[in-house]
């Protein structure tokens, strides 16, 4: 048996009732078989952890591609390399990922949703875990649409969605879809009753249309900020709302591209609860800077930014924990950034469910291998590193 003390949870954003200080109990396989806060006066022997904090690996619910492969491609002959993507991940400290299918075609689409379902048929400790694919299109507002390729946009429908998504309906976690749109009531509705999260993006949607999507059950913002209207004084938008309201995800790629440094820090500040992180890696995820092929296109990469030829902000190629070391760094709240990329996107999946991220459920019985030990130096500067 080994005992850890001094070991600090993160907490959600605004939450003060828990304890500050945890400690652990390790059976003989390194798996934590008890937990509880550290006794006020009373000594507690075993090793110290002086205050690094403990958190399950990361969830990433937008992540496009990696090692050069875009998941919107994958054939069955791509499987090998998206094996080797999920063992890359899991090194970078992420979990699980809810594999991104952007606009494309149907045939593709349904054949890479296919190829994703062998991949999970495939999973093996220690490897990152295909959560439901997140379907970011192709119900997109064009004037909106970024990077996304028009030829394939399409008017939201219950057919149209049938063609895509018949016969995986439950492989899917999560679909962005611009939500003022004609027909995209219908949808939703669809979706919801699939138990499927829906997420307002690549919208022209203003604060009142996305007030009418939040009712009807749309529950996350995709990458905020970024392809939708901004946040101003006398036109809040979707962000605006969302804050408003308290109840919607809000994604948020961290590289300081997409985001401007002083607009995440005042997302935190203002709904730190709500934030949800997301990396936004494409294919190029694990290569180095560059020109890299993206279906028929060409991606610039450069500092882990990656542009289209005519400049279009179309992704990043930084881990998802990169964007927490980021945050933590711009705004000094690390017990917040840890949070965002590791117990919410777990909660905006379990919806209702609060015992799925309670502590005791995430940590009881784990290897403590399988988890992350954060570290913050004397200069507020965040490190992680897998806790055993």
């Amino acid at each position: 048996m080994q005992r850890i003390t001094d070991v600090r949870l993160p907490r959600r954003p605004g939450e003060t009732s828990s304890p500050a200080l945890w400690w652990l109990q390790l059976d003989a396989a390194g798996c934590i078989d008890a937990l509880g806060p550290m006794p006020e006066r009373a000594a507690l022997r075993g090793q110290s952890w002086n205050g690094d904090w403990l958190s399950p690996m990361g969830v990433d619910l937008q992540i496009n591609g990696g090692l050069g492969l875009a998941f919107p491609e994958l054939t069955e002959a791509d499987l090998p390399r998206l094996l080797q993507v999920l063992d890359q991940l899991w090194s970078d400290g992420v979990e699980a990922i809810a594999p991104t299918l952007v606009t494309c075609a149907v045939e593709p689409l349904r054949r890479a949703l296919a190829v994703l379902r062998q991949a999970r048929a495939q999973h093996q400790p220690q490897r990152c875990c295909l959560l439901g694919a997140h379907l970011e299109g192709p119900f997109l507002a064009e004037a909106r649409r970024g990077a996304h390729p028009r030829e394939h946009l399409c008017a939201p429908s219950l057919e149209a969605l049938e063609q895509r998504i018949a016969g995986f309906e439950h492989e899917i976690a999560l679909v962005t879809l611009a939500p003022e749109l004609a027909g995209a009531e219908a949808v939703i509705e669809r979706l919801r009753a699939l138990g499927i999260v829906v997420a307002l993006g690549h919208s022209a949607a203003d604060a009142d249309q996305a007030h009418v999507a939040f009712d009807r059950g749309v529950a996350m913002l995709t990458h905020s900020f970024n392809a939708m209207a901004g946040l101003h004084h006398r036109s809040p938008g979707p962000v605006g709302e969302a804050c408003r309201r308290g109840d919607v995800a809000l994604g948020l790629i961290a590289d300081g591209v997409h985001v401007d440094p002083t607009m995440a820090v005042l997302l935190q500040r203002l709904a730190g609860d709500q934030l949800v992180l997301v990396s936004d890696a494409l294919a190029p995820y694990g290569l180095a800077d560059g020109q890299h092929r993206w279906d028929e296109r060409v991606l610039r990469v450069e500092n882990g930014t990656c542009r289209l030829e005519d400049g279009t902000l179309a992704g990043v190629t930084l881990p998802l924990l990169e964007g927490v070391r980021r945050l933590a760094r711009w705004g000094g709240e690390c017990e917040g950034a840890i949070w965002a990329a590791t117990l919410a996107p777990r909660a905006v999946l379990a919806g209702s469910d609060v015992e799925a991220i309670a502590w005791r459920s995430l940590l009881l019985h784990q290897p403590l291998a399988n988890l992350l030990r954060w570290s913050a130096g004397a200069d507020g500067d965040l490190q992680w590193r897998h806790a055993a």
